[in-house]
């Protein structure tokens, strides 16, 4: 059923009684797009050498170096930071749960980087890591933009978003050979069987490097 404004939310359906019932059209899901090194470092490029600029590219690297959830990643406080030991302590993980993940030492000084524009700006500790210049949070609707506008001007067709940093991450993991559990725990999956189904979906490379193997007779 279409309207007039070109919109059309709703199918409809005969049910018994002659009447039509509304139903939602399915959502549709897009694939997994893992981004490459060097799409990470254009993504990078990208970001401006102003504060802000600075900001959204340490918020790039918190997503891609520790594969967090961005709703888990503007939550962070500075508190919960630990670049001594390589830590990140997240509160407001999926369901309700907290965990710690690792993040590498090079990763921490990029947020470092906006760590002491932030100090400079006056901002203190009780306001989120990622945030605006007076201190407020920074809101979805923001990052829904900012990350495909980055992904323009540093030319990349795939499709960029927060939670391809979360994919990328994870791929890069498996490619590594970290173990599975190691990499359930870091993304804060219940099971590891919930970890396999994940990296199956993202990074089926046991099924392309069969097929590469094949040869004709």
């Amino acid at each position: 059923m279409a309207w007039k404004n070109g919109e059309s939310a709703i199918n409809t359906h005969p049910v018994s009684n002659g009447r039509k019932k509304a139903t939602k059209k399915p959502k549709r899901r897009f694939p997994p797009e893992v981004l490459s090194p060097e799409e990470i470092a254009a993504m990078m490029g990208a970001c401006s050498d102003t504060p802000t600029g600075i900001r959204n590219r340490a918020l790039i690297t918190v997503l891609y170096r520790a594969g967090l959830r961005i709703n888990e990643a503007l939550a962070l406080r500075p508190k919960d930071l630990d670049p001594r030991n390589g830590a990140i302590r997240v509160l407001f993980a999926k369901g309700g749960r907290s965990r710690t993940v690792g993040m590498d030492g090079q990763a921490f000084d990029a947020l470092g980087q906006w760590l002491e524009i932030r100090a400079a700006h006056g901002i203190n500790g009780r306001a989120p890591v990622f945030c605006l210049l007076d201190g407020k949070p920074l809101q979805d609707g923001y990052i829904r933009v900012l990350f495909p506008r980055l992904g323009r001007q540093a030319g990349i067709d795939k499709r960029v978003h927060a939670h391809g940093f979360r994919h990328t991450h994870a791929a890069e993991l498996r490619a590594e050979g970290v173990d599975i559990g190691i990499i359930s725990k870091q993304l804060g999956h219940r099971s590891i069987a919930t970890t396999a189904r994940y990296l199956d979906h993202i990074a089926p490379w046991s099924v392309v490097h069969a097929m590469q193997n094949r040869t004709w007779n």
